[in-house]
């Protein structure tokens, strides 16, 4: 018999219809002659209630195997339930065990686990209701995410994980390299990259934004969505050494295009997500984080508020309240001056733009006080910046010499200089961390727990 998935039982009426299921066992009960099993297939945060009662004469599976965690295919007959948490159960007509898992050895026994332990068993986490409503929301944030952008006529460029450039100049990136480690060869005193497998010195890259403007500059609207790397040695819960980001690049587009094409794309897959998680919505509201859904819901009908950071500054400085970081122009704003200005000034989210030239990244776009770029931050409550991103500098001797002033090569950019050299037009894009884009909808609080598999300090288990 074809398999039916738990999620969509409960959402049609199948009372009645014989089917056949398959999953793992969450939990059994035993009462008066009758088993109860609580199956989950990972197709729904919900369990579907299996009976074993004294009509049934499966026989194949003894039930002392009939354990936590063990692996089940179970058909049966759907019918009413008689208890209050579910409204269908499934009256077993025959069971078989795929897989046991011996209670003395199995490791989630307990119905809850704390989150440190449960990254000690990264392998095993999925099977609870967290990391798998986690991974339910990574999926449908995904496809919304494509969908957003598909509808839009943008073309998907996969580019490269392996380059020769630094976009952010922040040098904590990976080096790709084949040279022995054991005897690293040197030429006065540096690493001599000649004899590496590319001849140059390679890392893993942190963003896929300077390559993407080279194809939006060809097909005018593109994003990138992959795996980007940071070698930065922080231990805590707001950092990964291995992340996704969503990077789109706009071609004939301004500052303010590019910032209303943001809030458009927030409101897009925020909408999205409270119309197709429900259940794992409605999870996290009441068990990880109280407020989550409505928070989600009034940024999706807010009308973000534009201000510059100069403006910002200034709101700063006349507050009375206490921050642990100062504020002074020139300074990068922090986490509680980004959420004092949406939670307390504004009440909703806020988009910056303007920053200082010197805190920013060599490819934003000069204004003319020749003090601040055309830099653009958006700010929501409860979490702060959400996504940063600019027009892009289109000036090919002022591009140039922002490359100087940081301390790069023109050279290594030879090709990304060469943009505004043939057919140079206005163009901006922006970055958003798909894990903090989770962490932040979820209510989880340590970006480990949105990742399948974290990458960082001192970890590396799979």
């Amino acid at each position: 018999m074809k398999r039916t998935r738990i999620r969509d039982i409960m959402a049609g009426d199948a009372i009645g219809q014989e089917c056949t299921v398959q999953g793992w066992v969450r939990t059994r009960r035993d009462s008066k002659g009758v088993s109860f099993l609580e199956l989950n297939d990972g197709s729904t945060i919900k369990n579907l209630q299996v009976v074993i009662d004294e009509e049934y004469h499966g026989g194949a599976a003894p039930e002392q195997q009939l354990a936590n965690g063990c692996s089940v295919v179970i058909s049966g007959r759907l019918v009413s339930s008689q208890g209050k948490e579910q409204a269908v159960e499934l009256k077993a007509r025959s069971i078989e065990i795929l897989g046991e898992a011996p209670a003395e050895e199995y490791p989630l026994q307990k119905k809850r686990h704390s989150f440190e332990y449960l990254r000690e068993i990264a392998h095993l986490r999925p099977r609870t209701n967290t990391f798998g409503s986690v991974a339910r929301v990574r999926s449908e944030m995904s496809f919304a995410i494509h969908r957003f952008f598909h509808e839009r006529g943008f073309i998907y460029v996969h580019t490269p994980i392996i380059t020769g450039s630094d976009c952010e100049g922040a040098g904590d990136m990976f080096t790709v390299t084949t040279l022995p480690l054991e005897n690293v060869p040197k030429n006065g005193g540096e690493i001599d990259y000649s004899g590496d497998f590319f001849g140059k010195k390679a890392s893993l890259t942190v963003s896929g934004q300077l390559e993407g403007e080279t194809y939006a500059c060809a097909l005018t609207d593109i994003y990138t969505f992959g795996p980007t790397f940071r070698a930065e040695n922080s231990n805590t819960s707001r950092h990964l050494a291995e992340f996704w980001m969503i990077e789109p690049e706009m071609a004939f587009c301004d500052i303010t295009r590019n910032m209303d094409v943001a809030e458009e794309f927030l409101k897009y897959i925020f909408t999205y997500l409270l119309d197709h998680c429900g259940d794992d919505m409605d999870f996290f509201d009441s068990r990880i984080n109280r407020g989550v859904k409505e928070n989600l819901a009034n940024i999706v009908q807010s009308s973000f508020e534009r201000i510059t950071y100069t403006h910002a500054v200034e709101l700063l400085s006349k507050t009375q309240a206490k921050f642990e970081y100062p504020v002074q122009w020139g300074l990068d704003l922090q986490s509680e001056h980004e959420r004092y200005i949406t939670e307390t000034v504004y009440g909703k989210p806020v988009i910056i733009t303007d920053y200082p030239k010197e805190i920013k990244a060599f490819y934003m776009k000069l204004n003319d006080d020749d003090r601040t770029v055309r830099a653009m931050d958006i700010l929501v409550p409860r979490l702060g910046e959400i996504i940063g991103g600019s027009e892009r500098e289109s000036d090919l001797g002022r591009l140039k010499q922002r490359i100087i002033d940081l301390g790069l090569n023109p050279d290594d950019y030879w090709w990304y200089l060469d943009l505004r050299r043939f057919g140079s037009v206005p163009h901006s894009g922006f970055g958003l961390g798909f894990e903090r884009l989770i962490q932040f909808v979820t209510g989880m609080q340590n970006i480990r727990d949105v990742i399948p598999f974290p990458r960082c300090v001192k970890t590396l288990d799979f």
